[in-house]
């Protein structure tokens, strides 16, 4: 007995893990005789108590028009809500009102879960019962099992399942199936954006731009608050980091206000950059600084590395070449009331290395003690190309090196399609910067930006024989 129910649990395991894989008879067969010792009538008895009575084995696939729309609506461009209706027959229980709750908390494995869909409905015929709505993939044979149907005989509500016409409108499809039932079968589906603010971003593939403005229209309708939908038309290679973008649907209004790790920023999405899936990132190297520390950041934009930091009582120097960005990065340090604490710039890159940065670190870093705990930490988020700025750093310095510990702490971003993305970053940088940072650098991997392209992170202080050039005796 104690090796047949180890083996109905053992069976039961296995086969919720595998059953999308559909499960094949000898396999089921060798797991049980694996375990069960050589007791050749065993499997019998687990197959039929563990095998075709598991819910797990009752799939979407039982009946794949589920929660479709209509079939006339494929190729549809231009959005008709209308033409989304349907009719689908569902099993359902007639149920005095007053056990209705009883039945439903008795049920609830049995019961339709699906968001925006009533579970009990009134019964036009009969005012004193409702309908309980079971979810057609949980009961597909309009009938209930045996330990179902004796809970209800103890409630004394009669076991048989009826057949409801349940109507379905376009608000009770989801986005995801709305667009599936609309594209051309076997093409690929986007349902996923970016929010910033009010406004969703899309990056839509070719196949899909015939269908834009209805797929930004019920991105639109899908997601309260959601008020305008565009699309990237073109990818990020200007000076200035912004990108053309097509409205899809609602209003023409690209300022907006978000937040991001409780600070919030106010920007015209259509003439900076904002990417709110570096949020995590932002967090991770403003968490490094401590309240005295100075912070560079080269390619500052609207000021999510700036802003958090000064919260923290850094000094912050802040430069953007893109002039909106400069203008809505002064916005934000007032908004947030650091404007006292960041200077900001609008410069080229290099132009703020050798001019501000130089001068600064000239300033200060001769003043260091050993015991003095300041930090300088230099950010460069320009991923396509902030790698091919470390060269400044040669001998950006004149005299003799501070003491190591007080050394610029570099954080540099850079994008990498090398099947080994860190090691491809870390040589890039050591060829810039003329020397090796082998055992004096880490890699992060900020994100997976497209297939085979990976975002990252390379940190190193910058060796003393790279910052300073010597005098001459």
């Amino acid at each position: 007995l104690w090796r047949l129910e180890y083996c109905a649990r053992l069976l039961k395991t296995n086969h919720s893990r595998t059953a999308a894989s559909n499960t094949s008879f000898p396999a089921v067969w060798m797991l049980l005789a694996q375990h069960s010792g050589r007791i050749p009538g065993l499997f019998v008895v687990v197959k039929k108590n563990t095998y075709f009575t598991m819910p797990e084995t009752v799939e979407d696939k039982t009946n794949p028009e589920l929660y479709l729309p209509h079939p006339g609506v494929r190729g549809m461009t231009l959005l008709n809500r209308e033409a989304f209706k349907r009719t689908m027959v569902v099993p359902a229980l007639k149920v005095k009102k007053e056990i209705v709750h009883h039945v439903l908390k008795s049920l609830k494995q049995s019961v339709l879960q699906r968001p925006g869909l009533k579970r009990v409905v009134e019964d036009p015929e009969d005012e004193d019962s409702r309908f309980v709505i079971l979810d057609p993939h949980k009961v597909p044979e309009f009938s209930l099992g045996e330990a179902e149907q004796q809970v209800l005989k103890q409630l004394s509500v009669h076991p048989e399942v009826c057949r409801y016409q349940l109507e379905l409108t376009y608000e009770n499809f989801k986005s995801e199936e709305i667009l599936r039932a609309v594209l051309p079968e076997g093409q690929e589906v986007t349902s996923g954006f970016s929010r910033v603010g009010h406004i969703a971003h899309l990056n839509l593939r070719d196949h899909q731009l015939p269908y834009r403005h209805l797929i930004g229209q019920v991105i639109m309708d899908k997601n309260p608050g959601i008020t305008c939908v565009v699309n990237k038309t073109n990818i990020i290679d200007s000076t200035y980091r912004n990108f053309e973008m097509e409205v899809l649907a609602g209003e023409n209004n690209l300022v907006t206000k978000v937040k991001e790790n409780n600070i919030s920023y106010e920007l015209d999405f259509s003439k900076v950059y904002w990417n709110p899936r570096l949020s995590t990132e932002h967090g991770r190297i403003v968490e490094l600084l401590r309240a005295g520390d100075v912070l560079f950041d080269v390619f500052a934009g609207v000021g999510p590395f700036a802003i958090p930091a000064a919260k923290r009582n850094c000094r912050v120097f802040a430069n953007d070449l893109n002039p909106d960005s400069y203008s809505w990065l002064l916005h934000n340090c007032r908004l947030n009331k650091v404007d006292t604490k960041v200077r900001a710039f609008n410069m080229d890159g290099r132009d703020f290395l050798r001019g501000p940065v130089r001068e600064e670190l000239s300033k200060e870093l001769p003043l260091l003690k050993e015991e003095y705990k300041t930090a300088f930490h230099i950010v460069m988020n320009l991923p396509a190309l902030a790698v091919e700025f470390l060269d400044v750093f040669r001998h950006l310095l004149v005299g003799e090196p501070c003491s190591p510990a007080a050394l610029p702490t570099v954080h540099c971003y850079g994008f990498s399609k090398h099947s080994d993305p860190a090691r491809d970053i870390q040589e890039r940088a050591e060829a810039a910067l003329g020397t090796s940072l082998a055992g004096r650098c880490s890699t992060v991997l900020v994100r997976n930006v497209a297939p085979n392209k990976e975002m990252l992170c390379l940190s190193f202080q910058i060796p003393a024989d790279v910052l300073y050039k010597r005098p001459c005796p």
